[in-house]
């Protein structure tokens, strides 16, 4: 069984770590030798947040080397841009299309690239972008934007839809469990005609 790598960046406070758990368990699940690394930024919230996921027959390490992921899922388009030299050329991008200004940005040292995905674009072969807030509003949770990215990943690489939902009922507070199903699902139905295609 192929080994798999998954990179996740983030900012503190979206939701990265949950995502992160709601993947490896449902991996798990399905059988699979599954190992996670985490670092977490200098800010609970605000710093960037990253989680290495590789899954297979047998893992001997978590830890992806620049170059080997098969799939970068950014939850925000600056750590997307900062960690895109993680992803393999035949790899896929899973981008939220959404800001969240770093503190050098706010302060007004610096200015928020207006070009990231047109960058991005030109260096990948397969770029998703998510309106994953918005899709995540329209559920009635803002915070769900964390599923709806995770629902596009599992999409994407063509995962059993109901090995993820039994994860997340099971992982996420039973008041929202169901608007965090309903964000997976719309996030998996971007992507799942594609990968069938």
């Amino acid at each position: 069984m192929e080994v798999k790598s998954i990179f996740i960046s983030g900012v503190g406070g979206q939701g990265t770590i949950l995502a992160g758990k709601v993947i490896t368990t449902a991996l798990v699940n399905l059988g699979y030798d599954v190992k996670m690394s985490e670092v977490h930024g200098m800010a609970q919230r605000g710093g960037s947040v990253i989680t290495q996921i590789r899954y297979g027959g047998k893992v001997y390490s978590p830890l992806i080397e620049k170059g080997r992921a098969d799939v970068l899922l950014a939850f925000e388009k600056l750590e997307a841009a900062r960690y895109v030299e993680y992803l393999s050329p035949e790899g896929t991008a899973i981008v939220n299309d959404l800001e969240v200004p770093p503190a050098s940005v706010l302060v007004g040292r610096e200015e928020y690239p207006s070009d990231i995905v047109e960058r991005l674009k030109e260096g990948i072969k397969k770029l998703i972008v998510v309106d994953a807030v918005g899709i995540a509003k329209e559920c009635g949770e803002v915070r769900a934007q964390n599923m709806v990215l995770v629902g596009v990943l599992a999409g994407a690489l063509n995962w059993p839809k109901e090995a993820l939902v039994q994860v997340i009922r099971e992982v996420v507070p039973p008041k929202y469990a169901d608007v965090n199903v309903e964000a997976f699902e719309r996030g998996w139905a971007i992507v799942a005609p594609l990968s069938r295609s």
